[in-house]
């Protein structure tokens, strides 16, 4: 019918099958062709369009540009599967992340809460965050491996008193005492003071009377204190080494000894190894890099750089030959105790021993660590020593002598408990 223009004409073609988006192939169907004639619409006859319409099989292109409806609407269709997916796919991680349970993170005493973001690179705190959460600690936090607790065994402390059967020794180990007089027992700038009232709470004095007490002060707060411990090597009964293990007292500095008795084993060597001779005493002092022997040089050496200089080295031991032989004579009625070595086990760690030199109950000690050739580091408490209150504060009285060995935890007070310890726990 001219009138309608040849209406079916322009309804086109029937539907074409086609295959959804993202199937193999794609596009639609078979590539056949069709001729489609149209009439003019004064119904004149409609002169043919005689174009051929070429779907292309891959993307379903119409050769004379215009799509058929079926063309249309797979297109439509196949955009509508295309949008449908890639929101699916863009929408996923925030599904899963919102369906993710939020994680508690407790850093030390802080607690937050953190969420896993799967598109954004982890920030650069988060590995220290593991390693915390892990349990890892700063260093300066986390506990020293020196640090011991120490649990006090033996008797308790009795001032100025003897153990039964100890009476022969303590006397013997005094005869130093006599003869080097003060040497020894005294800090550098010693000075008492008695004060009217009673001291204050927990500090330490050597005793009261008639309302007064006993002030012991020292100049050795002035003096530069070593970094390191000094390292000394030495043994009980020569009376060269007495002569700087006095002058350790004076200046109140904490050494590393390394006892060297006859026949010992171990420091013995490793001096003649180092020094190239077997000679004592022997110091090294690694806060210098500087090493020698010869007592006195030693002395004058530690002076100037730990005290007030050597021109202000006492007498008692300045000298000479006199120092010598009064520290020998102190040493006589010990028969040479502390000198020659016995078998023991060696600790892995020093032992720490409060003491002094002027005392015989330290001296007994002494004895029975070099003997054993036991390394101790030794905190010197001469009188005026800042250290009396130090052990005051930490066991609630002072006396010397007291042990601390790590590699036990055991401390103690009373020296003829710490020589039976020392004996029954490192003697071989």
């Amino acid at each position: 019918d001219g009138r309608r223009g040849g209406g079916r004409d322009r309804r086109g073609p029937p539907p074409l099958r086609g295959r959804c988006p993202g199937d193999q192939g794609g596009g639609s169907e078979g590539g056949s062709s069709r001729h489609v004639r149209a009439r003019r619409p004064d119904g004149s006859g409609g002169a043919a369009l005689g174009q051929r319409q070429t779907e292309d099989h891959h993307h379903g292109a119409v050769g004379d540009g215009r799509q058929s409806r079926a063309a249309r609407e797979a297109a439509t269709h196949r955009r509508a599967v295309g949008a449908a997916r890639a929101r699916k796919t863009r929408d996923q991680p925030r599904e899963a992340l919102r369906r993710r349970p939020r994680i508690r993170v407790r850093v030390g005493q802080i607690s937050r809460s953190a969420s896993v973001d799967h598109h954004r690179a982890a920030p650069a705190a988060a590995p220290a965050a593991a390693a915390r959460t892990a349990g890892s600690e700063p260093a300066s936090a986390a506990p020293s491996t020196d640090e011991v607790a120490y649990t006090l065994k033996g008797p308790q402390p009795q001032k100025f008193g003897v153990a039964d059967g100890e009476l022969a020794n303590v006397l013997t180990a005094s005869g130093s005492f006599v003869t080097r007089a003060v040497s020894g027992a005294l800090c550098e700038g010693w000075t008492p003071t008695i004060v009217e009232g009673s001291p204050p709470p927990g500090a330490y004095t050597l005793g009261e009377l008639g309302g007064r007490w006993l002030k012991e002060t020292s100049d050795v707060a002035k003096f530069p204190r070593p970094s390191a411990p000094i390292k000394l090597y030495e043994f009980e009964g020569c009376p060269f080494c007495r002569k700087v293990r006095e002058a350790v007292v004076w200046l109140d500095l904490d050494v590393q000894f390394y006892p060297c008795p006859q026949g010992g084993p171990t420091f013995r060597e490793h001096v003649k190894n180092v020094g190239g001779k077997s000679q004592f005493p022997y110091m090294v002092d690694d806060n210098t890099g500087v090493s020698m022997y010869e007592s006195d040089d030693i002395i004058d050496y530690l002076y100037d750089k730990y005290g007030p200089g050597k021109e202000k080295v006492p007498t008692l031991l300045r000298a000479g030959a006199l120092t010598v032989l009064t520290a020998g004579f102190g040493l006589a009625p010990r028969m040479g105790a502390g000198s020659r070595y016995r078998p023991a086990k060696m600790p892995a760690k020093p032992i720490t021993v409060y003491s002094y030199e002027a005392s015989p109950f330290c001296k007994l000690v002494r004895e029975k660590l070099v003997e054993l050739e036991l390394p101790h580091l030794m905190k010197t408490v001469g009188r005026g020593s800042p250290k009396r209150q130090e052990l005051k504060d930490r066991r609630g009285t002072f006396q010397a002598p007291y042990i601390e060995d790590p590699n036990t935890g055991v401390a103690m007070f009373e020296s003829s408990a710490i020589v039976k310890y020392l004996e029954e726990q490192y003697a071989a």
